[in-house]
């Protein structure tokens, strides 16, 4: 039997639910990366990079296209975070106001441009994956730059995913985003935190 074939096993059926190897590892690689990332420490990277592996062949098997895609976006952006913080850790900032208004048309009209395409390719999601795609891409180039606003969008984009993922029957992934959402607030909350004491004690 291959590893493939073995993590795609059911570990346990609950209320139904069959919770793969797979989705039960990811899961905990991504509760470690997101709870990392939270604390600013640098070694959150390669939590994410291995949570997104995982998490990118089960939403191939769940036909979330835009999802399955944008975990090679999260393993390019791991890699840029790794060697982008410095080795005692993020150091928040905040985002331009000019760019802020940007970034929020960047990813409506990226949506709008992605979502025919999604539809096209028979997608189990179009508009919300869409748009779930590119808020997240956002939040994650944002995170590698150390902008407080990311976790902003994160606690957003979770929220979306809780909805999206129960309306596709992944009970178990849509009870982890509850969980990212309310770590997304906390994220938000440490890191604006972090900035403010860096900019008072200047």
């Amino acid at each position: 039997m291959s590893i493939f074939n073995f993590l795609s096993d059911v570990l346990i059926t609950i209320w139904g639910y069959e919770l793969s190897y797979l989705e039960f590892v990811a899961v905990i690689a991504s509760l470690i990366g997101v709870a990392l990332g939270i604390t600013g420490k640098r070694i959150t990277w390669p939590w994410w990079a291995i949570s997104s592996v995982l998490y990118g062949i089960l939403f191939l098997q769940w036909e979330l296209f835009a999802s399955a895609a944008l975990q090679i976006v999260f393993i390019i952006a791991a890699i840029f975070g790794w060697f982008g913080w410095e080795p005692s850790g993020a150091k928040p900032g905040p985002l331009k106001n000019k760019y802020r208004l940007a970034t929020f048309a960047a990813i409506i009209l990226a949506t709008l441009a992605l979502a025919p395409i999604l539809k096209s390719w028979g997608a189990a999601s179009t508009y919300a994956d869409a748009v779930l795609f590119f808020g997240s891409l956002t939040a994650q180039i944002l995170m590698v730059y150390e902008k407080y606003e990311s976790w902003i969008i994160w606690l957003l984009v979770d929220a979306g995913y809780v909805a999206l993922y129960a309306t596709q029957d992944l009970l178990f992934t849509s009870l982890l985003y509850v969980v990212f959402t309310v770590l997304a607030a906390l994220g938000w909350g440490k890191w604006y935190g972090a900035h403010r004491s860096a900019t008072r004690s200047m």
